[in-house]
């Protein structure tokens, strides 16, 4: 079985040799403006494009919770988009917006895919930041979905 590897960096410039995935968790609204996201705007356009896209005709495609899109943005560079997050958080929010059983089944999609592309897959602590989630509970489904499938995993804690 593959382990994760934990390195202090920036996920949007993933490390190593080969075709590469940066997931990342998104919310069911279509909002893309905070957090993590702002970061893969700031390198590539693509990925809040496709999602906005997705979401505005999610009438006629799969979008919601634990869906999956990913999106090319160099030839050996690819943004997964996961629906792990229900709504957003305001100051009338009460719980967190993250969705375990979203991401799990997000990770499942992604873990296929992964294998199809021959690729290793690359995060910050997805559904820790904006999603209000915890590590301790994320962890266990990078493992049992990637990890466990020998799909190679790195964890960046941005500096």
């Amino acid at each position: 079985m593959a382990e994760i590897t934990y390195v202090r960096g920036d996920a949007t410039a993933p490390r190593g040799k080969g075709v590469k995935v940066i997931a990342h968790v998104c919310n069911d609204l279509g909002g893309w403006g905070k957090g993590f996201v702002l970061a893969l705007s700031r390198r590539w356009p693509e990925p809040e494009a496709a999602y906005r896209r997705w979401h505005r005709e999610r009438a006629k495609n799969d979008f919601g919770l634990g869906a999956l899109q990913l999106v090319q943005v160099e030839r050996y560079v690819w943004v997964a988009n996961l629906v792990g997050q229900r709504g957003i958080r305001t100051g009338r929010s009460s719980g967190a917006p993250v969705r375990y059983e979203a991401i799990d089944a997000g990770l499942a999609a992604l873990g296929g895919r992964a294998l199809e592309l021959g690729a290793s897959v690359h995060m910050p602590r997805i559904g820790c930041g904006l999603a209000g989630g915890r590590w301790e509970r994320v962890e266990p489904l990078v493992t049992d979905r990637l990890t466990a499938h020998e799909v190679p995993v790195t964890v960046y804690d941005f500096d």
